[in-house]
């Protein structure tokens, strides 16, 4: 595992930073095609869903669930994509995207080439998404 000091998410800690606890914690990403385009980053430094406890595994899918949840409630996508990747990056962390049939990549993965200009949305004002995000967890976690 490449030197976390040298890791882009354990370096920017704070940036967009719309939703936390004392495990993880949800970031918006700034791209003008893909409004409320999240993150979910694990704080510690690990590469893997498995190297969670399983508690912990538990509790890192519920915050990707309250954020899908979120973004769904707040957004109204045609869909939303759920990606964990670290190829690049290898700390754990989830990419929560809204996606719509207009956007520049749909039915593509954004990482692909463009198949037209695509709309722009705005995205949902953050503490509403944190309050949004909030109730979503309470939910998953009462039952």
């Amino acid at each position: 595992m490449p030197d976390p000091s040298a890791c882009p998410l354990c370096a920017t800690l704070d940036d967009n930073v719309i939703w936390r606890d004392e495990l993880c914690r949800v970031v918006t990403v700034d791209d003008p095609y893909y409004a409320g385009y999240c993150r979910v980053i694990w704080h510690e430094h690990v590469a893997e869903v498995t190297d969670l406890t399983l508690a912990a595994q538990r509790h890192l899918m519920n915050v990707v669930l309250a954020t899908e949840t979120a973004l769904r409630r707040s957004m109204r996508p045609d869909k939303i994509n759920l990606a964990s990747f670290g190829n690049f990056v290898p700390h754990l962390h989830w990419h929560v995207i809204p996606r719509f049939s207009d956007d520049r990549h749909f039915p593509e993965a954004i990482w692909g080439t463009p198949q037209r200009d695509g709309a722009r949305r705005a995205t949902p004002h953050a503490a509403a998404l944190t309050r949004a995000i909030d109730t979503a967890l309470a939910e998953l976690t009462s039952g």
